[in-house]
């Protein structure tokens, strides 16, 4: 499957239908797709002197209501197949990934698949957000969209988590997004309501025991060996056969790839996985 995001166009039919219109809209504004290029805070390298200067400096424009910022260009490949971090995006999945919860999604909706939707590690909330939004614009009001991240990042692995620390995915302070932000970006879209339940965390801590009866659709976006595998144990004997498992970091993050692998040899799934893009992975449980 080519990597080449060709933009989708609306039918006959879809333009008659205002929901196919506003998620479509919403994908790519959530993306920031029609935006195209953007401004982000400039960060020299630490421990130069540039940085020291630009540091100095940043406390004299902070006190000017200014702040120094750099291009952040745009493409228009790798916003949709999720390749960059987008700067003020509430998502960095892309286009592609999205099209995937909205086929999930809508699917269990039309099978009446019982369960809620969950997403484990959300960063700033946009893939949650599109979640809700396919809820109100199908009218499905007896779902709950469970919201499930630490709001501070992502854990440090256990040092026998060679992949994982090698990645050092911990240390990065961009992917640390507090759960009032998360919050509000919800807010901003009007979709922030009783349908709307966060599970604030470590998951270790959070999903074992969370309040999730069942569910339909579970999307798992926690990078790491640990972070996966505590989901999948703790959520996937509650997906309903039928539902389905969307993995986010397949290809891209090591110990993720090895997380599913291991589980689902352990447990003996032979359900097909099926790629979304370059490193999403999915697939529907038929038993």
């Amino acid at each position: 499957m080519s990597e080449t995001f060709v933009a989708s166009k609306l039918s006959g039919s879809d333009i008659a239908d205002p929901r196919r219109m506003y998620t479509e809209l919403l994908k790519k504004t959530l993306t920031r797709y029609t935006f195209g290029e953007a401004w982000q805070p400039y960060e020299p390298r630490p421990r130069s002197l540039r940085g020291t200067l630009v540091r100095q400096g940043r406390r004299v424009l902070h006190r000017r209501g200014l702040e120094l910022v750099s291009k952040f260009s745009f493409d228009a490949d790798a916003r949709a197949n999720g390749r960059d971090w987008p700067p003020d995006a509430e998502t960095m999945v892309g286009l592609r990934r999205l099209d995937n919860v909205e086929h999930c999604v809508l699917d269990v909706l039309r099978r009446g698949v019982p369960g809620d939707l969950i997403e484990t590690g959300v960063w700033r909330g946009g893939t949650v957000i599109f979640m809700r939004a396919l809820l109100a614009a199908y009218a499905e009001h007896d779902r709950t969209v469970w919201v499930a991240d630490s709001f501070r990042g992502l854990p440090k692995p256990e040092a026998h988590r060679v992949e994982d620390v090698e990645d050092a995915l911990w240390t990065v302070p961009f992917l640390a997004v507090s759960l009032p932000q998360v919050k509000e970006n919800f807010r901003r879209y009007g979709l922030l309501d009783e349908q709307v339940r966060f599970l604030p965390g470590w998951f270790e801590d959070t999903l074992p025991d969370a309040p999730v009866e069942r569910i339909a659709v579970m999307r798992l976006d926690g990078d790491l060996y640990d972070s996966t595998s505590v989901a999948l144990r703790s959520l996937y004997p509650k997906l309903s056969v039928g539902g389905y498992v969307i993995i986010d970091d397949y290809h891209a993050v090591r110990g993720c790839q090895q997380a599913v692998d291991d589980f689902r040899a352990e447990f003996g799934i032979t359900d097909e996985l099926v790629p979304v893009d370059w490193t999403c992975r999915y697939w529907q449980r038929t038993r």
